[in-house]
């Protein structure tokens, strides 16, 4: 299940259900679990682990030195959870000693054509990254979130749960949770209702959430105060207010 014209190091630890295209190379330090398929013309290398089932298309860089002018060759590491699907020419890199010395990506994300995540970022789960998607170093990404065709991430931004970028979008501060943006600078304009509904989720309380804190008057902080006061909470209100709370680049506007 490995072609014969792969190169991989001695010293790797590679399942013996995985399979390797034609001219991949997999160097040092490379772990990769369980019925992963890597095809051809892939480079794996650094200390990369990645976990079951995931499928990477040809012609990707998984693992390659960060691009960081800071970073000085320390031992850092990427980890991919499970059932991933990386895309050609996808390059994700490691963490630096500056931003944790860890890139972690979790199970079940999209990665489409010539997408890229940058050091030191935190991928959660079932995301979707259209092709040419850019992530800066230290982005942090949550579940279920959706990023358009050539939009990218602004480094040390965060990207919410059930979030939808439009394609181009340009974000430069951080995108609660269920929202949905465009633009350059990429602005709020309304809630990934789509998604929301998708997911199962009954957000009319979630609406009103949005439009005190997007369309009141008064600073951020006296709208919180307000939503928390005449609003009833629950899980999806807390976890929109709790990300807006623990901001320290700002969020977007509308």
């Amino acid at each position: 299940m490995i072609h014969s014209t792969a190169i991989i190091d001695p010293e790797t630890n590679i399942h013996p259900t995985v399979t390797v295209g034609a001219y991949s190379i997999i160097k040092k330090g490379v772990e990769i679990g369980e019925g992963t398929v890597i095809g051809p013309h892939v480079v794996l290398e650094g200390n990369t682990t990645l976990g079951r089932n995931n499928k990477i298309f040809q012609f990707a860089s998984i693992g390659s030195a960060p691009q960081d002018l800071k970073y000085k060759g320390e031992p850092s590491r990427l980890e991919i959870g499970d059932n991933n699907l990386i895309r050609e020419y996808v390059t994700i890199q490691p963490g630096t000693e500056g931003g944790g010395m860890v890139t972690r990506v979790g199970s079940r994300n999209l990665f489409m054509v010539s997408s890229h995540v940058g050091h030191d970022s935190q991928i959660g789960d079932d995301n979707v990254f259209a092709n040419c998607v850019a992530l800066g170093g230290h982005v942090v990404i949550g579940n279920r979130a959706i990023l358009g065709g050539l939009s990218a991430v602004h480094q040390f931004c965060r990207v919410g749960d059930l979030s939808l970028l439009a394609g181009g979008s340009m974000v430069t501060k951080d995108v609660p949770p269920y929202c949905l943006v465009h633009g350059d600078r990429a602005r709020a304009i309304g809630l990934n209702e789509i998604g929301l509904k998708r997911a199962g989720l009954d957000f009319g309380e979630l609406k009103k959430v949005y439009r005190k804190i997007f369309f009141g008057t008064g600073t951020l902080e006296s709208k919180m105060k307000l939503v928390r006061d005449e609003i009833p909470s629950n899980e999806y209100i807390e976890r929109f207010l709790g990300f807006i709370e623990s901001s320290e680049r700002g969020i977007i506007s509308r």
